[in-house]
C-alpha cells in the first residue's frame, strides 16, 4: 500500500499544489559520472564473480563497450541484466533477442528500445514465456 494513502486531505492538497507548481519534489539531477565511477564499472565487468558482473551490467554508469562485452558473457544472468539495463541499445538488444536462453530473449523483448522487427521475430519464438512477454510489450506504447 502506498504511503500516500495515509496522508490527510490537507496534506494531499498541499502535495498536489506543489506538484502543479513545477517539477515533483523528488526531482533532482544526479551529478555526471566521474571517470573514476565509469572505470570502476569497467573493472567490475571483468570480475570472476558473475554476481559482480551482473551488477556492472545493471549499472547506469556502464558504457556501451562494457555492455557489449557483457552481452556475450557465458552466464545467462549477466546477459539478462544487460537486457534489463535502460542504457542497452537496440543494436545490443538485437543480439540478445537471438540468445540461446529464453530468459534473455524475454528480457530483450521487454526492453523499450527493442527494434520492432526484433519484437516481431520474438513474437513467433518457440518459448511460450517469450511470446507472452512480447504480447505484454506490444500493449505498451513505444
Amino acid at each position: 500500500m502506498s504511503c500516500v494513502g495515509f496522508l490527510s486531505p490537507g496534506q494531499r492538497a498541499a502535495l498536489a499544489a506543489s506538484s502543479a507548481a513545477g517539477p515533483p519534489l523528488s526531482a533532482f539531477a544526479s551529478p555526471p559520472a566521474s571517470p573514476g565511477k565509469t572505470a570502476r564499472v569497467a573493472r567490475l565487468a571483468v570480475s570472476p564473480d558473475p554476481r559482480i558482473r551482473e551488477s556492472a551490467a545493471l549499472s547506469h554508469r556502464a558504457s556501451y563497450d562494457v555492455l557489449a562485452g557483457l552481452a556475450g558473457d557465458r552466464e545467462v544472468g549477466v546477459r539478462c541484466c544487460v537486457a534489463r539495463n535502460p542504457l542497452t541499445t537496440s543494436v545490443l538488444l538485437a543480439g540478445l533477442a537471438l540468445d540461446a536462453a529464453p530468459t534473455v530473449r524475454a528480457w530483450a523483448a521487454a526492453h523499450p528500445a527493442v527494434a520492432p522487427e526484433d519484437l516481431a521475430r520474438l513474437g513467433a519464438d518457440p518459448d511460450p514465456t517469450v511470446r507472452t512477454v512480447v504480447a505484454w510489450a506490444r500493449g505498451w506504447s513505444r
